[in-house]
């Protein structure tokens, strides 16, 4: 799979919808030089792609918009682990900095060409060759260079933990003298590496390697707030570090009127201010000047939130888009790199303390429903019993594996009644006393005596303990205080089971550097996932990405059996032994309960202000809003109506 990088709205306003959509692995043969990489079927567009078909091509450009994004940033540099970036950037370059290929907004597993013009690959895929557009320039008018990209792929894959794991199978990246790039693999067979070469961000050589205006070295190694030089259609502008980012079109873009991007990047300005936490940035949206476009993801807002007089007015509207995509799996995360979680008995009764059924009616207005599979929603989902093909491939770990992955239909726990409720915290704690998990023996009167004395220090009775008389205790992690409204009710279960949890409230830059290294017990995450699964599975779920600070193996997953199937899934031959293979996959993560799945929306809930032109939004992606533009007449009535808080 080609790892995601659907920023949709642009700098901090990015929705991140369940990645890509339907990725159904095609049977492309290798031939000459093509400008679009398809893991599905040929692009619908052919060679002769010149825009989308939902854009317009003659979108006006001008204005300005307005986002917010919470917390802070110290940082320019998006491809190492140091440093908070600024919004706007991202792994694969944001806006500042182009890829060889794009990926395709309303086709699923499809790139086309922007700084390489065309690739091919040979029949064994044991190597990638991508031609540059001569045309491709850097902001500085100097071209885009073989060179360059050499250089790029050198530099992210040794100092960018996604990239090393990304392509951890590309041995080396050689230049020739006709604009042309080969990627050489350490593999033959693996027909992802081919495609996947076209997500590389290239960076500007001869800039990271001169001198800033002081005459100091640059080093790309290390956070920056010197505005770095870029490629793609906007450059950094006006900043204040830590608080505020405008960015700025750049009006003579090398590559404005390819298919990726004609009828796109219409605004202006973006431009981006910071707050301290959500509420302060709903605020600033029902003031307006300081928010046009939100993703709601708060369904008790959404349904009774918006009463503010611009709504009423009808100056913001609210919408919610279809998805065909598959939703992600989100989730509490346990850190099996904590003692209290590496029993699977303990992290299954924590599965089954989690009521999601009173909480979906009594605080989410029954919108949600219930994540059942790490591919909810595509045919990669794992069902029914295993068979055929996908149980020749869980044989290959039989006795690795929980035995329940071959005799039984992987479930959640419903809690629909009083008497289920009962049923499971009764099944949950049964599991944590097979665990060791136990209540401390009742206090004698001497024992109780000594105490008061200060002589002993008796174990709390309300909670449990091991046999070295350790409490189990678990502290959530979280970055806003509205965190409290959805972990409150999980944590008053787990007191019920004789569970220390509790909730902890930290700042966004230190929840991200807390992540990065897993100092955590539980935080809530999104693990999106594609539907046609590949090279990123590693950093998901490999044993060697579990070591790996800023990987996605948040819980610190360390087994032979999963490392086995994620090669694979990676080494399928065609599409249906991919989804053996993943559904296979997917069972055995289920079974062992690294996670406590929680819930998903239909759909895609959007609120803006009343001052775009919004072209007809491709269904299973949900909004492109880089395809937006400035309504003047709009934005004037608005204006004139409310003040501006620039």
């Amino acid at each position: 799979m080609k790892i995601p990088r659907r920023t949709f709205l642009g700098g901090s306003l990015a929705v991140f919808l369940p990645f890509g959509a339907i990725r159904v692995r095609a049977e492309e043969e290798p031939k000459a030089w093509r400008s679009s990489s398809s893991l599905v079927r040929p692009s619908k567009y052919g060679d002769a792609f010149a825009h989308y078909d939902y854009v317009n091509p003659g979108a006006p450009k001008g204005g300005e918009t307005h986002s917010v994004a919470i917390g802070t940033f110290d940082s320019f540099n998006p491809f190492i682990v140091r440093g908070t970036p600024a919004a706007g950037l991202g792994s694969f370059g944001g806006d500042l900095y182009d890829t060889l290929l794009k990926q395709a907004t309303d086709e699923s597993g499809v790139s086309h060409a922007l700084i390489a013009d065309a690739f091919k690959f040979p029949e064994d895929y044991s190597s990638a060759t991508y031609r540059l557009n001569p045309k491709a320039r850097w902001h500085d008018g100097k071209p885009i260079t073989a060179q360059d990209v050499v250089w790029s792929f050198n530099f992210l894959k040794a100092n960018s933990p996604l990239y090393t794991r990304y392509f951890a199978n590309v041995t080396e990246a050689v230049a020739n003298g006709d604009g042309e790039v080969e990627f050489r693999f350490n593999q033959k067979g693996n027909r992802e590496l081919p495609h996947i070469m076209g997500d590389l961000a290239v960076l500007p050589k001869h800039w990271w390697e001169g001198t800033d205006g002081s005459g100091k070295k640059r080093d790309a190694t290390t956070p920056t707030l010197e505005p770095p030089l870029g490629s793609g259609p906007y450059r950094i502008g006006n900043f204040r570090a830590g608080s505020e980012i405008v960015w700025e079109r750049v009006e003579d873009y090398w590559g404005a009127d390819i298919g990726v991007n004609a009828g796109r990047n219409n605004f202006d300005r973006k431009k981006t201010i910071y707050f301290r936490d959500e509420n302060a940035a709903w605020e600033a949206f029902t003031k307006g000047g300081y928010d046009d476009f939100r993703v709601e993801n708060r369904s008790q807002r959404w349904a009774i939130g918006y009463d503010f007089p611009a709504f009423k007015a009808g100056d913001v509207i609210k919408h919610e888009y279809e998805t065909t995509a598959g939703k992600p799996m989100q989730c509490f995360v346990m850190n099996m790199r904590r003692a209290q979680f590496k029993d699977r008995r303990v992290r299954e009764a924590l599965t089954f303390a989690f009521n999601f059924e009173d909480m979906n009616r009594t605080l989410f207005y029954d919108s949600y429903k219930r994540t059942q599979s790490y591919f909810q929603g595509t045919e990669l989902a794992s069902r029914g019993l295993p068979e055929g093909k996908e149980l020749e491939i869980l044989n290959t770990v039989k006795g690795e594996v929980p035995p329940e992955v071959f005799t039984q239909e992987f479930k959640l726990p419903v809690y629909d009644t009083p008497q289920s409720e009962r049923a499971n915290l009764r099944q949950a704690f049964e599991l944590l006393k097979e665990a060791g998990w136990h209540t401390p023996p009742n206090p004698g009167l001497w024992q109780r005596m000594l105490s008061l004395v200060g002589l002993e220090t008796l174990p709390d009775p309300r909670f449990l303990i091991n046999d070295k008389g350790e409490r189990f205790t678990i502290v959530f992690l979280g970055n806003d205080p509205s965190d409290e409204r959805v972990i409150g009710p999980y944590i008053a279960n787990l007191h019920k089971l004789g569970i220390d949890a509790s909730l902890r409230i930290i700042d966004v830059s230190q929840y991200i550097n807390r992540l990065r290294s897993f100092d955590f017990d539980m935080v809530t995450t999104v693990l999106q996932q594609s539907e046609s699964p590949g090279n990123e599975q590693r950093d998901f779920w490999s044993s060697a990405a579990a070591d790996a600070p800023g990987s996605r193996n948040l819980m610190g997953i360390k087994s032979p059996a999963v490392d086995k199937l994620v090669d694979r899934v990676i080494y399928t031959k065609d599409r249906d032994d991919l989804v053996a293979a993943t559904r296979a996959l997917d069972r055995v993560l289920l079974w062992n309960y690294y996670v406590v799945p929680q819930w998903y929306s239909p759909g895609l809930r959007v609120a803006y202000w009343n001052k775009f032109g919004i072209p007809e939004q491709p269904g299973y992606v949900g909004v492109d809003f880089d395809s937006w533009w400035i309504d003047e007449a709009k934005a004037a009535a608005l204006a004139r109506k409310y003040k501006s808080r620039d």
